[in-house]
């Protein structure tokens, strides 16, 4: 094999994110001559980000001080806020008070990849060098051990591995110091903090599932600005999560569902349980009649102050969602990934190495406010009644309670089937009031089209299953299959054969949630990224 092209430059930023560009927008502000490089996996900048998304504009002010006379496409101040608790299937009750951490007064509803997609071509003003369809698929080490850049996965390989004829192989990009800023689970940041034992002084880090729908209504139902969070009905009281609601410009409306990745009953299906909420007496006169325009599915990091890692490494650095700094009470992360990008080029500009910035995150406002709510997301683990009562009390003294409670690896929440039978309290769909559904899209793969993922069917299956055998024994005894309920985009199903049940894998359906990564109670998946380019492409999600 021929010896491999080699792009060289001062700093490689992994993900194309609000934490990426913004620390590339920030270093070449303070240091115009240095070279610096931003790879995407998706096709083109911000078609593979999905979040609600509601976002604090102070950190974007400081980064891009006129950014409001040409704001993005998606954006729309926040004129309204309700909190609702849905009974069952058709009652609800408003509540008197919205809870602070979701008072949105002076902020924006965005669409998160409509935002990166217009940070773009500001950082490329600038002379930051964007590469979007480029997949980092393993991080580069000098003699030293220290990361000193990252491959890019080749092109064109066919599913048994051999090379098609469009086969190219991936160069690699080396640097004196790589920036990870994938977001959720990165594929790399996941290698790397194994390897450096970064979280070796932490929490397991936890997570939730989000899935968002956006979708174009008839004139007259929309109340432009308003924004809605439910909790509540089609869930127990035992599964942490939630809805929202975000009144958008034009007509349209975003809506969403997070949902804990700790939750217990095996035979909850997340995918499932945003299609009921959407058929809700109160939200389906809403929709009805409308058109499902996009549709997505992505990781939510939950684990917050207690679950930082260590965010520095040689020759490397973790920033935003990569390093988990997203606040769960806020459902927000989009601001404290652009403040951590901002902070992280601060550093380098001013010390030229990942040295220090650990210090200097943990020391900032962005680890402060997690500090101040880091008791609120596991609280919820003793139910939703006692969750709420507990954020209540964190809330009114600030986080000032002398202890921190702890957080436990959501893959290992999961009950078998027999405990789960035993649970009283057992979820949906075991809920008597489940509601016939009439709203799009009719099953997961119908969702996937609105998701408009595209793989090519003749490449290396890119979710990688270690040991199939535990799939078709330990797991139809103990678990009867999770993976075919937890993913929302219909990946995994068990078929029968002539030789008896295999398990098949529907790579092409992914969405790049990397839910099965996080919730196998094996822990015997592992999501690597596929060919550059692949997967979702969304919309204003």
């Amino acid at each position: 094999m021929s010896e491999r092209d080699i792009m060289e430059y001062d700093i490689v930023t992994v993900g194309a994110g609000p934490a990426g560009l913004a620390f590339a927008i920030r270093l070449k502000q303070i240091k115009p001559d240095i070279r610096v490089c931003v790879i995407e996996k998706a096709a083109a900048v911000g078609a593979q980000i999905l979040s609600g998304a509601v976002i604090e504009p102070e950190p974007l002010n400081a980064l891009l001080p006129e950014w409001g006379r040409n704001p993005p496409p998606v954006c729309v101040p926040v004129s309204k806020d309700e909190f609702w608790w849905l009974r069952d299937a058709r009652r609800a009750m408003k509540s008197p008070l919205v809870p602070p951490q979701m008072r949105n007064h002076g902020n924006f509803i965005v669409s998160l990849g409509a935002l990166c997609a217009w940070l773009a071509p500001q950082a490329e003003a600038l002379g930051v060098e964007i590469y979007p369809g480029f997949a980092a698929s393993e991080p580069l080490f000098d003699e030293q051990g220290a990361v000193c850049g990252v491959r890019i996965g080749d092109m064109g390989i066919a599913k048994d591995g051999s090379h098609k004829a469009g086969y190219t192989q991936g160069i690699d990009i080396r640097a004196p110091l790589t920036v990870l800023a994938e977001g959720c689970r990165g594929s790399l940041g996941k290698q790397l903090i194994a390897k450096y034992a970064l979280d070796k002084e932490c929490d397991p880090q936890t997570y939730g599932i989000g899935i968002k729908e956006l979708w174009q209504l008839p004139a007259g139902r929309v109340e432009v600005g308003k924004v809605i969070h439910t909790v509540g009905w089609p869930m127990s009281t035992s599964i942490y999560g939630g809805s929202f609601l975000y009144h958008l410009d034009k007509d349209r409306v975003a809506i969403g569902f997070v949902i804990g990745l700790d939750y217990t009953d095996p035979l909850f299906n997340p995918w499932e349980a945003f299609q009921q909420f959407k058929n809700h007496a109160m939200i389906k006169p809403l929709l009805d009649g409308g058109n499902l325009v996009c549709a997505g599915a992505r990781a939510l990091i939950e684990g917050g102050f207690q679950s930082l890692p260590k965010v520095e490494m040689p020759g490397a650095l973790l920033i935003g969602d990569s390093a988990g700094l997203m606040n769960v009470p806020k459902i927000k992360g989009a601001h404290q990934a652009i403040r951590s990008g901002m902070l992280a080029a601060e550093h380098v500009a001013a010390t030229g190495t990942s040295a220090g910035f650990d210090a200097r995150l943990r020391a900032s406002p962005a680890v402060e406010e997690l500090r101040k709510v880091r008791n609120i997301r596991p609280g919820f683990h003793k139910g939703l009644w006692m969750g709420l009562a507990n954020a209540g009390w964190e809330t009114v003294t600030a986080g000032l309670s002398p202890w921190t409670l702890k957080n436990h690896a959501d893959w290992s929440s999961l009950h078998t089937i027999d405990a789960a039978r035993a649970d009283p309290q057992a979820p949906a769909p075991h809920q008597p009031d489940y509601v016939e559904r009439t709203l799009p899209p009719r099953d997961r793969s119908a969702a996937v089209y609105f998701a408009a993922t595209a793989h090519d069917e003749d490449q290396p299956v890119h979710l990688r299953v270690a040991d199939t055998t535990i799939c078709l024994t330990r797991c139809t005894a103990e678990y009867a299959h999770p993976c075919t309920r937890f993913c929302p985009a219909g990946v995994y199903d068990i078929i029968d054969t002539a030789t008896g049940p295999c398990l098949q894998i529907n790579a092409a359906n992914c969405v790049h949630c990397k839910t099965c990564d996080i919730k196998d109670p094996y822990q015997i998946i592992t999501w690597v990224p596929p060919e550059g380019g692949s997967g979702p492409s969304y919309q204003n999600l």
